[in-house]
């Protein structure tokens, strides 16, 4: 069966909202023998509509004809700055509540769920846009539940995502939900990236925010971002800074919100899981665990599957299926 599949886009929008989602599921068609998506871009007229970046789309159709195309299955609204204005363009919020009740999934990328809120159809579910927007959305429309640090989100059947790159992730949970996890993986490996992010992981690199934040750290924390392998201890670490162990623990606590083994950790585990991903095939959690000071090959598993929410064993199987 091929899923019909609508991308909303209107002057300003951000191009990669419309073009991440969109590749997803073209890249689908071209990994599969038969269709398994139909694409169509609507906007306010057809023809050309000019992204908020300077680069211009083409619409196949105004969004007034929405009822009239074929077997709709999923209904996207890109973000943009151009939604604060799409949002008061009466005739299509009417045209979005007419339409939802008909669509199996609705849904938005970063600012879209602006759009999507005005109409009323995220009222009472759990939503996330792009970090810099969530407390006006939350603010504007109460009736939502803003979660501001997740990738994606699904509820009550609609479908949020942060910004920009968070839409390719959301896209490709949709494949995954349609096709399975060996498609979705084959998409991602084909367009060289992770499978996908899981919609509950933050929003942020964590190891990049802590450089952001370190403050009177950074010195230390720069040295640990170089040489995270090092045979770093406490101590270590608070003679570089010139401090008492115990003092060093404040300052992290402080800054970090962290400690400063376990944000050594964190770092060490990030090396671990690039190296799943440079070397599918050969590398092993012993090797991985020795190399990066992670303790046994039960001790990193049981760390992995902590910080990222899946197991090395479950993250090298799907990144072994999109490189097959």
């Amino acid at each position: 069966m091929t899923r019909h599949i609508v991308l909303l886009a209107y002057p300003n929008c951000q191009l990669l909202d419309v073009s991440g989602p969109w590749q997803v599921f073209a890249s689908a068609n071209a990994l599969s023998p038969v269709p398994l998506y139909r694409l169509t871009l609507v906007a306010d007229a057809p023809g050309r509509v000019m992204t908020n970046g300077g680069l211009a789309v083409h619409a196949q159709h105004a969004y007034h004809e929405l009822p009239d195309l074929p077997a709709l299955d999923t209904l996207l609204v890109a973000g943009g700055s151009g939604v604060i204005q799409a949002r008061n363009d009466a005739e299509l919020l009417n045209l979005l509540r007419q339409l939802a009740p008909r669509v199996r999934r609705v849904g938005s990328i970063c600012s879209g769920a602006f759009l999507l809120a005005a109409a009323g159809l995220l009222d009472g579910q759990r939503v996330t846009t792009h970090w810099r927007h969530a407390h006006q959305l939350a603010e504007e429309y109460p009736a939502l539940s803003v979660e501001p640090d997740a990738l994606y989100l699904e509820s009550g059947g609609r479908y949020t995502s942060a910004g920009v790159t968070a839409g390719i992730d959301l896209a490709l949970s949709l494949v995954e939900a349609d096709h399975g996890a060996a498609l979705a993986g084959r998409v991602a490996r084909e367009l060289v990236m992770f499978l996908h992010r899981p919609g509950g992981q933050s929003q942020f690199s964590e190891i990049l925010r802590g450089q952001q934040r370190a403050g009177p750290l950074k010195r230390l924390v720069d040295r640990l971002h170089a040489d995270p392998g090092g045979a770093h201890t406490l101590e270590s670490m608070a003679a570089q800074m010139a401090v008492s162990p115990r003092h060093l623990t404040r300052l992290f606590r402080r800054h970090l919100a962290t400690t400063p083994c376990t944000y050594l950790t964190q770092l060490r585990l990030e090396q671990a899981r690039m190296a799943l991903l440079d070397e599918v095939q050969s590398v092993s959690l012993e090797r991985l665990a020795e190399r990066w000071r992670l303790g046994s090959a039960e001790q990193l598993r049981r760390q992995f599957q902590r910080y990222y929410g899946v197991s090395p064993s479950v993250y090298r199987q799907r990144f072994h299926t999109a490189r097959a």
